[in-house]
């Protein structure tokens, strides 16, 4: 079983692990966390601008055969500099002609616009210096708006993913399946790294206990059977290689569904539902074309002060997250509740995007 790697819809294959350099740092420190990952088994490297650490990537890369390791780097928008550069920049870092793959970081970053950012995206994979390109935090709504005007599909959706918001990201799964376009899942250890008493905690606990094998290994797991390529990271060498070993940890539909149900329990962790959230669920789950679930709903007239709040916030969230990030690559301490700012953003993001489907005047 293991983790057999996917082939994404340019045909191209992708190792379906991969080890993050968001949070380890720059110096030294980073070039040992990734040599480490790579010496263990890991062949998917997966790093970005925002993350500061693209050199120290570069430098661990150079010990190994460059053809035997997947690289994906993120365009973020790092000092205002526009894709095309900021490809170049990442490409010198990283001591390569070229990337496996290069994602737009989030859709906010996609200047002027989803469609003209895509295009430029789409001659960098024409050059050759990425050989796929991709996106990450997109939502339905910026993944339709990039489809409509693509002559590329993007290959992979770089998502936040573990059970506490796996329902709220049914229907984009559902979205990115029907466009074969691949899921890749970070920070998927939240349940046990930041909320430790939830109720994940203690399905995950039991079934580590009944397989003797740790918690984060059960819900690298989880996210292996959701379909999700894994995004995930760790100083520890026995961590690495547990993350290696959850490929061949073969959860039961009974194990699955007690995390889902877990997961949905504990949803207040990182925000309720809206109605219209729920309408759409339903829709997915009960088996409804995935257009017409994701349709947005009619909203009534009036609300360009509510749509004005809400992209204001959710540019906000944006901007704090990155720029905590970014604090915590330059050494600071940053706290554990950096992560829900993406997540804040992402819910005000489409309820100001139900807003302008429904009212195109606005």
């Amino acid at each position: 079983m293991g983790w057999e790697p996917v082939k994404l819809n340019d045909g191209h294959v992708m190792p379906t692990i991969a080890f993050g350099t968001w949070k380890i740092g720059n110096g030294q420190s980073p070039i040992d966390q990734v040599t480490q990952a790579l010496d263990v088994g890991f062949t998917h490297v997966d790093t970005a601008q925002a993350y500061r650490n693209e050199v120290e990537a570069g430098k661990a890369l150079a010990k190994v055969d460059r053809s035997k390791v997947f690289v994906t780097t993120k365009y973020s928008g790092l000092d205002g500099l526009d894709i095309d550069t900021s490809i170049r920049n990442s490409l010198k870092n990283l001591g390569t002609d070229y990337v496996d793959l290069y994602l737009i970081h989030h859709p906010r970053l996609a200047k002027p616009d989803i469609p003209t950012a895509w295009a430029r995206m789409e001659a960098l994979k024409k050059a050759g210096l990425a050989r796929s390109i991709g996106v990450s935090n997109f939502e339905v709504a910026d993944l339709a708006i990039l489809l409509a005007s693509a002559k590329v599909k993007p290959v992979a959706n770089q998502i936040l993913l573990h059970p506490y918001v796996y329902i709220r990201q049914l229907p984009l799964l559902a979205y990115c399946a029907k466009h074969d376009i691949v899921v890749e899942g970070y920070s998927g250890l939240i349940p046990i790294t930041q909320y430790p008493d939830g109720p994940v905690s203690g399905v995950i606990g039991a079934i580590s206990a009944r397989e003797s094998v740790a918690p984060e290994v059960v819900l690298t797991a989880w996210s292996k059977a959701k379909g999700a390529t894994v995004v995930t990271t760790s100083r520890k060498k026995e961590r690495l290689e547990g993350y290696l070993k959850a490929g061949d940890l073969a959860l039961t539909t009974s194990d699955l569904a007690k995390i889902d149900a877990a997961g949905a329990k504990g949803i207040d962790a990182v925000g309720p539902f809206s109605d219209d959230e729920k309408a759409m669920m339903r829709k997915v789950e009960s088996g409804a074309d995935l257009e017409a679930a994701t349709a947005p709903a009619p909203i009534s007239q009036g609300r360009s002060a509510e749509l004005t709040m809400l992209t204001a916030l959710s540019a906000l969230s944006v901007f704090v997250y990155f720029g905590l990030m970014t604090a915590e690559m330059a050494g600071f301490k940053v706290p554990f509740w950096v992560s829900p700012f993406m997540l804040l953003s992402i819910v005000l993001d489409r309820k100001a995007k139900k807003i302008r489907a429904a009212n195109p005047g606005l």
